[in-house]
């Protein structure tokens, strides 16, 4: 695979997504009260596309699984395959890139994969972005990630002051450069320096939202929910909780799901649902016993599948640094600060 950074200018960048529609539904991201919202690109009129800045509010998994889905149609042997077209998504960050390691362990490690995820991820497209504009919220850089993309991208835009480096990293992105090589020119040292120059910026404005919020590093927080497991922590954060599972929905890497049948017309279909660890009813099986029955119990499970669960089983944890959970939250329950209070208790 060809890995020699390649320039584009934002003109001919849109010229790339006019070829994409083609073969893709392409969704990229624009300025919506300050914050980054998905749109289909045929739809974004007269809006101004922002491809660099920060995360977009939504997360990547909704392009990967929906909040409501058929999974089985009573009396049908398969679900028809979605003739709709594929998805190309644009302006993706590292963060959200990162929470992809995660979904992916969920729904495609063996034995069990997922095929309507499988499906999605095979097919869809991602043209990922440097951060060049981070929140206050964010806090990447403390569990030792940077806020410009590494991997699981098709291509990747570094953003200039007229263009984008771009950085082929998937066969799928080699395939879209090979077709339409005359869009591209070549990065002198010079572009490179001024790219790597942005990012080490970036990286300083991230440590300094770190340090600013006391977050600690991601080495003193290992293993501490373990210690932690009986502290008064969870019962003092848990009474601001209002049980909403907006920290679910928001976040990239959790994934937990419902099944439930449902009468439609004539036939039966089983859909599954995004689920919450928070909610009163997640952990409450048949004949109503519950073994998370109180709150706080709930919402130290959270905390114990992204800081121990994960590490233990896939060493990653299932945590990017987006802070999207913070931006979320009513009850104002700040992840960093939780994560203080347990290194430091």
């Amino acid at each position: 695979m060809m890995s020699t950074d390649k320039y584009i200018s934002k003109d001919n960048l849109f010229k790339i997504l006019d070829i994409l529609k083609a073969g893709y539904k392409v969704y990229v991201p624009i300025s919506c009260n300050d914050e980054l919202n998905y749109v289909n690109y045929d739809e974004i009129g007269d809006r101004a596309l922002v491809v660099d800045r920060v995360r977009q509010s939504e997360p990547i998994k909704t392009f990967f699984t929906s909040a409501k889905e058929l999974v089985y149609s009573y009396f049908k042997k398969d679900i028809e395959p979605s003739k709709s077209l594929p998805v190309a998504i644009v302006g993706v960050k590292a963060c959200d890139l990162y929470s992809l390691k995660i979904q992916d362990y969920v729904y495609l490690d063996e034995p069990f994969k997922d095929p309507i995820y499988q499906e999605n991820r095979s097919k869809n497209l991602i043209i990922s972005c440097d951060c060049n504009v981070p929140k206050p919220t964010c806090f990447c850089s403390a569990l030792g990630r940077k806020p410009y993309p590494e991997e699981m991208f098709d291509l990747n835009l570094s953003p200039l002051e007229d263009g984008f480096i771009v950085r082929i990293g998937s066969e799928k992105g080699e395939k879209i450069f090979e077709g339409a090589k005359d869009l591209f020119g070549g990065a002198d040292r010079s572009l490179l320096n001024k790219r790597d120059s942005n990012r080490l910026d970036v990286i300083k404005k991230v440590e300094d939202f770190v340090k600013e919020s006391d977050t600690p590093p991601i080495k003193e927080v290992h293993g501490k929910v373990k210690e932690g497991y009986t502290s008064s922590i969870w019962m003092d954060e848990s009474s601001a909780c209002v049980e909403c599972g907006a920290c679910n929905m928001v976040c990239p890497t959790c994934h937990c799901f419902l099944l439930f049948d449902e009468v439609n017309k004539d036939k039966m279909e089983r859909y599954r649902i995004w689920d919450s660890c928070l909610y009163k009813t997640y952990a409450r099986v048949a004949g109503g016993a519950n073994p998370r029955r109180y709150l706080h119990e709930r919402l130290r499970n959270r905390f114990e599948k992204k800081f121990d669960f994960f590490p233990d089983v896939l060493k990653e944890y299932a945590c990017t640094g987006c802070g999207r959970c913070i931006e979320a939250c009513p009850g104002k329950i700040d992840i960093r600060k939780v994560l203080r209070k347990l290194v430091t208790s």
